[in-house]
């Protein structure tokens, strides 16, 4: 397994793993690597540093610092988010909630249902569901007002 760190298009830094290096860039071709933070799949690696071990030097205990025992009590906090990154995230599951509330979910039948509304041949309505990225460029092609629904973070794990 191969761990990197990843940066998408909009410049946040993630770390993901992958069984090799040609399984991370499969992955990223057919758009299955994807931003937890704004779901951009433009990922790319980022410039990191190797992590190897030396194999030529025996292991060795650390020296425990003079406040050692104070740190090892507690541990130091870590952000995993911004404040902003948190109101983003809120924002993004009042907006799924909205959605779930006031429209008719049709699932893999989006883009059929989005044209026959589009076409009169449905009734006019509120739906939501899920879309290929072809089907996307079909209903744009034909005129067809919609919006893709970020997924929230926390459902793609």
């Amino acid at each position: 397994m191969i761990r990197y760190t990843l940066i998408c298009d909009n410049g946040h830094e993630f770390d993901s793993w992958f069984s090799s290096s040609t399984g991370f860039e499969d992955q990223v071709k057919r758009g299955l690597v994807s931003c937890p933070i704004c779901n951009s799949a433009k990922v790319e690696r980022a410039i990191m540093a190797p992590n190897v071990a030396r194999t030529d030097l025996a292991p060795r205990a650390a020296e425990p610092s003079p406040d050692a025992s104070a740190s090892a009590a507690a541990p130091a906090p870590v952000a995993l988010m911004s404040d902003k990154e948190k109101a983003f995230r809120e924002m993004l599951s009042a907006l799924h909630q909205h959605v779930h509330e006031n429209a008719e979910h049709v699932g893999e039948r989006f883009a059929d249902e989005a044209l026959k509304i589009h076409h009169g041949e449905a009734e006019s309505r509120a739906i939501y569901g899920e879309a290929t990225a072809d089907d996307a460029r079909m209903l744009h092609e034909e005129g067809v007002d919609f919006l893709p629904l970020p997924r929230l973070p926390s459902t793609r794990n």
